[in-house]
């Protein structure tokens, strides 16, 4: 089992590996906010465990297991995040809570939240209940409280 700091480097990675192609010290430490010394010892540890190839002067890869894991990690976030922002969390907001709750919650947990997120974002229109959330949000009343039509 990985620690909380390890599967946020294997994410961070995932992440700059998107964006940028190729991952270097300096990459990590700015998306993680810590110091390049810490990188260093970081994905030593990740490389002695298989998790990812680092060459010093060439850059950082994750190995097929990194990657697998990896994948595993920033799903769980995904899934967090577009829940809280469908609870209307501010979007920056959400993105960091998310980071913490995805190493919290039980795997179950997280499978059920991919699971409504999926189903609400595949919802053939815009969920009625979605509608009258944002308004409850404004106005701290449910919207068929005093509107018996109820139906938009």
């Amino acid at each position: 089992m990985l620690s909380r700091r390890a599967e946020d480097y294997l994410e961070a990675i995932i992440n700059i590996a998107e964006q940028k192609g190729v991952v270097r010290v300096k990459d990590i430490a700015k998306a993680l906010g810590v110091k390049p010394s810490s990188v260093v010892s970081m994905v030593r540890r990740l490389n002695d465990m298989g998790l990812v190839e680092y060459r010093k002067h060439d850059g950082i890869w994750l190995t097929e297991q990194g990657a697998e894991i990896g994948k595993v990690i920033v799903e769980r976030h995904t899934a967090i995040r577009r829940l809280l922002e469908i609870l209307l969390v501010p979007p920056e907001i959400a993105n960091d809570d998310a980071c913490v709750m995805e190493h919290e919650l039980h795997p179950k947990t997280i499978e059920q939240i991919k699971k409504l997120v999926d189903f609400v974002l595949s919802a053939p229109d815009y969920p009625l209940w979605l509608k009258h959330f944002e308004i409850f949000c404004k106005t701290g009343r449910h919207p068929c409280a005093y509107d018996k039509k109820c139906d938009k």
